[in-house]
This record gives C-alpha cells, sequence and structure tokens, in this order.
C-alpha cells in the first residue's frame, strides 16, 4: 500500500513483532521488521518528533530519543511510527541509520545494506554510551 504524497508520517515498509533479541535473560520485547525487501540507501521510514516537556529525563526512560547534539543533553522527543521500535546494534553493523533534522522536529531512517523482507531492522543509538538507561545495553551491545 502507498503513502499518501502529503504524509510526514510512512512507516509502509516496516511492521512490529517480538524481536529476535528477546530471551529468557533479557525478557520478551518487540522489534521493528521489514514489511518488504529494502536496497541500501532506501528511505525504510520518516516521521516526526514531538518533544517532552522541561524536565523531563530520559537518562531514566529507554523509550525516548536524544532530540539535541548537546551534551549533557536536556532535549528528549517521542518518535512517531515504529521508530521506538528498532533495537540498537553495534556501530557499522546496525542495518539502518537514523537521520535527524533537529530544527524540523522530523527523521527519516535509511537502509546502510540490503535489507531482506522480515529482517530485523536496528539502528545505533547516538547515547547508548553515556545513558543511564542503556547502561545494560552497552554492555552486551559493545561488550
Amino acid at each position: 500500500m502507498a503513502s499518501h504524497p502529503d504524509t510526514k508520517i510512512d512507516c509502509t515498509k516496516v511492521y512490529v513483532k517480538k524481536s529476535t533479541f528477546s530471551n529468557e535473560e533479557t525478557g520478551e520485547f518487540d522489534g521493528a521488521f521489514a514489511a518488504v525487501p529494502i536496497k541500501k540507501g532506501e528511505l525504510v521510514e520518516k516521521g516526526l518528533m514531538r518533544i517532552l516537556p522541561d524536565g523531563f529525563d530520559g537518562n531514566e526512560c529507554p523509550y525516548v530519543f536524544t532530540w539535541s547534539t548537546e551534551r549533557p543533553n536536556k532535549t528528549w522527543g517521542m518518535g512517531s511510527g515504529c521508530s521506538a521500535y528498532y533495537n540498537t546494534d553495534k556501530t557499522g553493523k546496525a542495518n539502518t541509520k537514523m537521520v535527524r533534522f533537529f530544527d524540523e522536529n522530523r527523521f527519516e531512517i535509511y537502509a546502510e545494506r540490503d535489507i531482506e523482507k522480515d529482517e530485523e531492522l536496528t539502528h545505533t543509538y547516538i547515547s547508548l554510551e553515556w545513558r543511564t538507561c542503556f547502561s545494560d545495553i552497552n554492555k552486551i551491545v559493545n561488550g
């Protein structure tokens, strides 16, 4: 199904189900998956970022995005579509990359390599190494 040409949010190439990274040790959680084959460089998903109120602490909540280049980060956002379900992977190993347009509160996710239909989609969280809520995940991903 094609999306409307004027849409600001398009996740028609993505669906969400139980992550392949789920196991007895980590517990069950969801992940984003390719609904169709996607070629390297192709747009996978685009969407909007809703900025959260001042005082919100994303260091404690793993379900929001770092939404600035400022460090320490004070701006947090909630992504549209399936964006919150892309699990992280090591730099250079993830099959997608999120491009952030901070001044427009929008994002685009592109394929870093050819992706097969039903393959789990990952990107590298830009805050993986310093957010306290990601400390356990960072140890698993980066050893």
